[in-house]
Formats: structure tokens, sequence, C-alpha cells
């Protein structure tokens, strides 16, 4: 064994050395989707191809959401003809919140919902709150962008032109994640994308919203409206994840012009969806954040819900996307 003074000095020199090196790899793997992100401007993850709706704010409140649903959009800018700007936006949170807050039995007909107009509508909801409408420059980083989302807590984030003043695009979570899943693969992938999802701590793994199979369909709207989730996990007795009914679902309501009865059960409600079911994609909490986005991109949805082995979601619940 060698006792020279000089020897331990030298061997402490490397191995701060090394561990200097290790805390740059991580600094640096850290900061690498960041980058991406600054160097990306949101024109950038406008698709070549996309359907975008504008309402006027003196449209039917009704009629526009029959416009949502034949255009399977999920939200609109909104056009204030007296202002000459737009004021905000229409999305399917606005419509459950009018079933929330106007619907008493199958047998009162929902005059607010059947007569309102959306500038109606937005006297009433947004009287106590803001009306700043939050958007973002087409020239603005996509850093910016998720920055608006995120500070904001909002799920869908208006293109528009400063000049001229049209709305290009609206930018969500999932058109940015696909972005990253494209035109990202030429960048190095940082370590912890291939860490387990139990180890990262993304997702709700706490006081999940779920909704009994047996509820009201009106029970599952005041969790929407209380929780502010996306989707609902519908659990038989048993705990277990027998479907997914998302806000999406709700807007069907206007569709199939059956939202004057809310008092059927969720099990009702999941059997008369006629348009397209997102389903029940799972993920389990052994896999990787990288096996997940790619399971996002691949199957085309909002969310994945996060299951043990035997499939019982008041374990572990997990919710990626808007």
């Amino acid at each position: 064994m060698c006792h020279c003074v000089e020897c331990f000095p030298a061997w402490l020199q490397v191995w701060i050395s090394k561990e200097k090196m290790e805390i740059q790899r991580q600094e640096a793997d850290g900061t690498v989707y960041m980058n991406f992100m600054k160097s990306h401007c949101c024109y950038d993850a406008i698709p070549t191809s996309c359907k975008l709706v504008i309402f006027d704010t003196k449209l039917q409140v009704k009629k526009a959401f029959f416009a949502l649903v034949a255009n399977s959009l999920r939200a609109a800018p909104l056009w204030d003809s007296n202002m000459q700007r737009f004021v905000g936006k229409l999305t399917i949170t606005d419509f459950i919140n009018i079933l929330h807050c106007y619907y008493k039995s199958p047998m009162v007909q929902m005059y607010e919902l059947e007569s309102h107009k959306i500038e109606t509508w937005r006297d009433i909801h947004l009287q106590y709150s803001s009306r700043f409408l939050i958007s973002i420059s087409p020239q603005a980083s996509l850093f910016d962008a998720i920055y608006s989302l995120l500070k904001y807590k909002i799920h869908r984030l208006p293109v528009i032109d400063p000049e001229s003043g049209n709305v290009l695009h609206i930018l969500t979570h999932k058109r940015i994640l696909k972005f990253l899943y494209i035109f990202g693969k030429k960048i190095p992938k940082p370590a912890f994308i291939r860490t387990p999802i139990k180890d990262l701590g993304i997702g709700t793994f706490r006081n999940i919203a779920t909704v009994q199979e047996t509820a009201s369909l009106y029970e599952a709207l005041s969790i929407f409206v209380e929780r502010r989730v996306s989707a609902l996990p519908v659990v038989n007795e048993q705990g277990k994840v027998v479907a997914l009914y998302s806000r999406f679902d709700v807007i069907n309501l206007a569709a199939q012009k059956t939202y004057n009865n809310l008092d059927i059960t969720m099990q009702e409600a999941i059997s008369r969806r006629t348009c397209y079911v997102e389903g029940v994609i799972k993920c389990y909490p052994h896999e990787s954040l990288e096996i997940i986005i790619d399971r996002i991109v691949g199957a085309k949805v909002h969310r994945l819900v996060l299951v043990d082995r035997a499939d019982v979601v008041s374990v572990l619940a997990l919710y990626l996307g808007s």
C-alpha cells in the first residue's frame, strides 16, 4: 500500500474531475430539449394543412357548439365585430360549464343553451375574471409557447400574426410534443428519457379523479368542473378501468341532441357514443418516458392512464397532454 502524501491529492483530483464532468453532462442532458424549443419558433410547428373555424360573438352558443362537432374541433377563436379584434376562445370547457350551470332535469329545457349568444355567455361567465386573450406571435419560440401554456394553465394557445391580426393556428401540448417527436430525432436523447416514469414523478398519483360507471353523467360533469381534468377513467366496482370519458365526448351530446338528459348513467353515456372513441390507452410504472412519448404520438391520443398490473386505476394514474 502506498502511503506517499503526493499520491492522495492526485487520486482526489482525478475523482473530482470525473465528478465535474458528470455534473456537466447531466446539466447538458437536462437542457437539450429546452435548447431545441428555444431554437424553433411557433410558426415551425404549424402544420402545412389544418382546419380553423372562427366564431363571431353574436353567434348563438348552440350553433357554435354544433359547428365544433361538425368540424371535429375542440376550440375556436372568438371575433368581436364591434371591437374588431379577437377577444377569446370558445372551447368544450364552455359547453361543460353551461350544461353544469343550467341543467335541472330532463323535464326542464335549458333555455340558456337554446337562446344565448356567445357574447351573453361571456358576459355572465367572465364578469369576475379577466377578458384578456392569451396569444403568441408566430415568431416567438416554442419555449415561450410552452411557458405560456404552463403559466396560464391553458390547453390551447392561439398563434396570431401581429401585422395582419389573423389567427394562424391554435397550438396545443399535443402538437408541440409531435413536433419534438418528428424533428427532434437528430438531437441527442437525454438520459432521463430512458428513466421509468415512476421515478420521474410525472402525472397524478394521488387523489385521482375517476367516475363510477353507475354514476350519472351530470356527476361526471361536476368532476370535470371541480377538478379541471381532461378525461375521467370510468371504473367498475372493483376499481378496474372499463372506459375513458373525455371532455370531447361531452361535446358530442350536442351532435346527438341528448344534452337535455344528464341523469343517465356513465354506462349508458359510453354505450351511446357514435363518434370515434379514443379508447383506454394504458401505460405502466416501469415503462420509460421514451416509450410513453412513442405511445402517445403513435396512438394519436391526448392522454394515457397509468395502471398497475391488475388494471386498478385507484393505485396510480397518469395524464399526459390536453
